[in-house]
């Protein structure tokens, strides 16, 4: 049947000519690339200024020095370990950054790993400050915010990354 193999091939070339369109960074992956690219940049405008007061304001000291009315055994591991988390949340985005432009096949792994390291990052700190600070709230209104924005990040970048074809087209070095 000669009109069937004819047909199979039109099928094919139109399957591939598809993927083709989907191949890049294009569609809702513009919205991803500006993500990765203003994640690093936002938590640096947030942590710099936040722990250099710390530091700069002698609320370390106070914190930290038995004795001392604010004093804690555990801001000292809290606050360190919070400088740490963000600067590996740096260099991770920054890593992720260079996995997405790269378009190698791992990217969508390692952007719902990130999503999900933060979500459990938020959660994990929030505990640890309410050790701290047994009358406040777990989640006080900022950390509820934060809380909100990888929630949401959650539910739509993680299904996305999961079937979009245009990932699937797109990351495959």
């Amino acid at each position: 049947m000669p009109g069937r193999a004819g047909n199979d091939e039109y099928k094919k070339n139109t399957i591939m000519a598809e993927e083709k369109n989907l191949e890049g960074i294009g569609g809702w992956l513009i919205l991803v690339a500006i993500g990765i690219i203003t994640s690093p940049l936002r938590i640096l405008i947030l942590v710099i200024p936040l722990y250099a007061d710390v530091f700069r304001n002698g609320s370390w000291d106070l914190l930290t020095t038995p004795g001392n009315a604010a004093y804690h055994p555990l801001w000292s591991p809290i606050i360190l370990g919070e400088i740490a988390i963000n600067a590996v949340f740096i260099i991770g985005w920054i890593t992720i950054a260079f996995f997405f432009f790269l378009k190698k096949r791992t990217f969508p792994k390692l952007f719902i790993g990130m999503l999900l390291f933060t979500l459990a990052f938020i959660v994990l700190d929030a505990f640890a400050i309410k050790a701290v600070l047994p009358n406040d709230p777990v989640f006080d209104p900022d950390t509820l915010k934060e809380l909100a924005r990888a929630l949401i990040a959650l539910l739509i970048w993680i299904p996305y990354m999961l079937v979009s074809k245009r990932v699937k087209a797109t990351f495959v070095n």
